[in-house]
């Protein structure tokens, strides 16, 4: 996975569009969720691209350092659909 310096900004900020955890931010999604994911296959695009990045910083303890980036706005449009 190559990491690009707005992957944790674009994650920081992304809510997951559909399912039971609709509206959480993918960062905030639980362990559990995330590895279901990865068992059944996480989906195409860039949504399982971030869901992947979430999985990998949740199961090495790392989510806090989307803290900071997390209190930050974002325009909109540059959010995923």
């Amino acid at each position: 996975m190559n990491l690009e310096p707005n992957d944790l900004i674009e994650l920081a900020h992304t809510s997951m569009p559909f399912g039971k955890y609709q509206g959480r931010k993918l960062i905030k999604l639980p362990e559990e969720y995330l590895l279901w994911f990865q068992t059944k296959g996480f989906p195409n695009g860039r949504l399982g691209e971030l869901l992947a990045l979430a999985l990998l910083l949740r199961s090495e303890g790392l989510e806090h350092l989307l803290d900071p980036i997390t209190k930050q706005t974002m325009p909109p449009s540059s959010l995923i659909q």
